[in-house]
């Protein structure tokens, strides 16, 4: 019988076609590249293999889906500027009024006497949300800018 249920859909017995509950694979990978995997997850604390694997994968199809142009995403823009670069201050608060709706939040931060750091989170359709951050980023003397983006739905 389990067979029968197993040729109706692979994965759940009941014909939908979802995951009951974990499986198990099988991976060949190269010795010196196992070695360093190794390496890389004892250093970030996982526990065994199967946890990193499955938050590789994870990032994997958040990063997809957060790439499709309609996609909720939610991502920071994170700012360094000399803010003596004149109306440079000006500038940024205004393009920031005009995205209102889509700027959750701000921080900013005195790097030193002339630098600051400003960090956005914005949340929005993948499109507009870098749309927003690249001319953040492109302003007249911002000196570094970044967005890092995920997606504001269910995580896989």
């Amino acid at each position: 019988m389990a067979a029968q249920r197993e040729r109706q859909a692979p994965g759940r017995a009941d014909g939908t076609g979802k995951s009951a509950g974990l499986r198990r694979i099988g991976v060949a990978i190269d010795s010196d590249l196992l070695e360093k995997f190794d390496r890389l997850i004892r250093r970030r604390g996982y526990n065994n293999r199967s946890e990193a694997f499955r938050d590789l994968i994870r990032a994997e199809l958040v990063e997809e889906a957060a790439d499709a142009p309609d996609s909720p995403v939610v991502g920071t823009v994170t700012l360094v500027y000399d803010h003596n670069v004149r109306l440079l201050n000006e500038k940024l608060v205004d393009l920031q009024h005009r995205h209102f709706h889509h700027i959750l939040s701000t921080l900013h931060v005195h790097l030193d006497h002339d630098h600051c750091l400003e960090v956005l989170v914005l949340r929005g359709a993948s499109r507009t949300v870098r749309q927003i951050a690249d001319v953040l980023i492109a302003t007249k003397g911002v000196k570094l800018g970044r967005l890092t983006i995920t997606a504001a739905g269910a995580i896989p």
